[in-house]
């Protein structure tokens, strides 16, 4: 059980690492160097939706596994990198509830009225959390690597 639960946790980071890392370097900029807002917009929510959708899987998976993984070696036995990564994690995931529900909602009200001044100070106000998180799930991977 402890292998199959150390693969999927890691498979979920790597979905959700791998998706801010193609966000951040790849379609965010190539989009914004290439396409007006009405074409923009409309495109990075719709890739959005699908990547959240992921992320939200990701996440229950992370806390199933990760619970599971903690509980079954005690939390007074887990090494220190374990427990920073539980901080960082939920951390990302407080994080990542906030972008879901706020700016990502507002994008996708101002591309449903074709607001595109709304939908990008709503995909600029992302940006920043995104980055953020991104950071965040690095340092996990170093501490749960690192400290032992």
């Amino acid at each position: 059980m402890t292998d199959i639960s150390k693969l999927l946790h890691l498979v979920a980071a790597i979905v959700w690492l791998g998706g801010m890392s193609f966000l951040l370097l790849a379609l965010r900029p190539v989009a914004i160097s290439q396409l007006p807002p009405p074409q923009r917009l409309p495109l990075l929510a719709a890739v959005l939706k699908r990547f959240f959708g992921l992320v939200w899987i990701a996440i229950a998976l992370l806390l199933l596994t990760g619970t599971g993984m903690l509980l079954a070696v005690g939390m007074k036995a887990a090494p220190l990198g374990w427990h920073v990564m539980l901080g960082i994690g939920l951390l990302m995931m407080l994080i990542f509830a906030h972008l879901y529900f706020a700016p990502f909602g507002r994008l996708k009200r101002a591309v449903a009225a074709a607001d595109w001044p709304s939908g990008g100070k709503a995909m600029a106000s992302m940006h920043p959390f995104v980055l953020l998180n991104f950071v965040l799930g690095w340092l996990a991977i170093a501490a749960v690597r690192l400290l032992h």
